[in-house]
């Protein structure tokens, strides 16, 4: 049984195996969650976005890699490349559900029995806050309950601003 819990904090400070992080696709940080996870981390983050580039390229939206989550708590960073807003009609939902599909899957493959995600594309990128957090819990649930779930055994949301804690707090009741 997978626990699933949403907390108001900062991701960079969960103590869990991966945190995922709501990256850009150039993978050399930016703004928001992105800039601080680089900030906090170290270098050692940039250093395999750096690689990861080398090898594939830029990280397409609704995409994810995964690299050392140097001096924060975790084990792993999840990077994610979530999908802006442009009025819906651009498979912007479908897109934002590929972040945590992609996310759960690399968690799974390395073991992991815990991540946290920050709320994907509802900061510079304007995904409207309660569809992106519908888009989330359905996607985790649905994932949970239909695919290989290996060790995982908690997904907690972290959420840094008061107006998604309490959408989450209200979706997960």
């Amino acid at each position: 049984m997978v626990k699933l819990s949403v907390i108001q904090g900062d991701i960079t400070e969960q103590i869990v195996d991966i945190i995922v992080n709501a990256a850009n696709s150039s993978l050399l940080g930016g703004g928001g969650v992105d800039g601080a996870i680089h900030r906090k981390g170290g270098s050692a983050i940039l250093e395999e976005c750096k690689q990861i580039r080398a090898r594939q390229g830029k990280c397409e939206t609704g995409q994810a890699v995964i690299t050392t989550a140097g001096l924060l708590p975790a084990k792993y960073v999840i990077h994610t490349v979530g999908s802006v807003w442009n009025g819906g009609n651009h498979n912007e939902k479908e897109l934002l559900a590929s972040c945590y599909i992609q996310s759960l899957k690399l968690a799974v493959a390395h073991n992991a029995k815990s991540i946290a995600f920050p709320n994907i594309s509802t900061g510079v990128y304007r995904f409207p806050k309660a569809l992106a957090c519908e888009i989330a819990i359905n996607t985790v649930n649905e994932f949970i309950n239909h695919q290989n779930i290996g060790n995982l055994q908690e997904i907690i949301f972290v959420c840094f601003d008061d107006e998604n804690f309490k959408l989450y707090q209200d979706k997960l009741k």
